[in-house]
């Protein structure tokens, strides 16, 4: 018997109660998160990855997006098989060092991701937050894949960060907030992008930007009854329309030689 407020219970009576309480979870069905813990992760690994690239610049090099591409004695790419390029050039900064675009670009990609990383893994839970985040960063970079020559490179987390916009956009339309300042941000920057697109890869950031709406979208408006297999195929599904994307053009630009 063990004490309780009503008095003295079995043990066995605590266990099934035990087993019969449900455990707590976000509006949106994640657990719920103790702390931004992704978010400063994620930023940790991203200030980490830029002072270590600006002590050693090649390593941009060999991370950063590149479609199909020879030099060095080889081919190089995600043609080329270096698929981890697709995931790995959201976490390396073009022009490392404390000066020029490359300083400027993760500052504001940090500070974007402290601004609506932690609202939003409260909001989704730790693993959809992070599914959202790197599914962004993917699909950033497939359509840069795409519609960018294979030749040339980009590298820097902005896809991801516009999928985090997407994401809050989205967020704050189910839970009925207000709207206009993520609208208006996204704008501003979109429109920054375009401006400058011959030193920006916009391509990256409409395809995060599109991949985080649609899949917290799928996350935010699942119905409660199955929302947990249907948030579960939902991330199935995106991720399996990326790689068939990817294969597709990876076919285009080996077949084309």
């Amino acid at each position: 018997m063990r004490s309780a407020s009503v008095g003295q219970q079995c043990v066995d009576c605590i266990g099934q109660g035990a087993r019969g309480t449900r455990q707590a979870r976000t509006v949106f069905g994640g657990r719920p998160a103790g702390g931004a813990v992704v978010t400063w992760t994620l930023v940790a690994i991203n200030v980490a990855v830029f002072l270590l690239t600006w002590v050693r610049p090649s390593i941009v090099t060999n991370l950063e997006m590149l479609g199909y591409a020879s030099y060095g004695g080889g081919l190089h790419g995600v043609a080329a098989g270096e698929w981890y390029r697709l995931i790995t050039s959201a976490f390396v900064t073009p022009g490392a060092g404390l000066s020029g675009l490359g300083f400027i670009d993760i500052l504001f990609n940090m500070w974007a991701l402290i601004f609506v990383g932690p609202a939003l893994e409260g909001f989704l839970g730790r693993m959809r937050f992070l599914a959202v985040y790197l599914l962004s960063a993917l699909g950033g970079a497939v359509m840069y894949y795409y519609l960018v020559p294979a030749y040339h490179a980009a590298a820097g987390a902005s896809g991801a960060i516009y999928g985090l916009f997407g994401a809050w956009f989205v967020v704050s339309r189910r839970l009925r907030l207000d709207t206009r300042p993520i609208a208006i941000l996204i704008a501003i920057n979109l429109a920054f992008s375009f401006y400058f697109r011959d030193a920006i890869a916009w391509q990256d950031h409409v395809g995060g930007l599109l991949t985080g709406a649609l899949l917290t979208a799928a996350y935010a408006y699942a119905p409660g009854r199955y929302r947990a297999a249907l948030q579960m195929l939902a991330t199935i599904a995106v991720v399996a329309v990326l790689a068939f994307a990817v294969a597709i053009r990876t076919g285009q630009l080996t077949a084309a030689g």
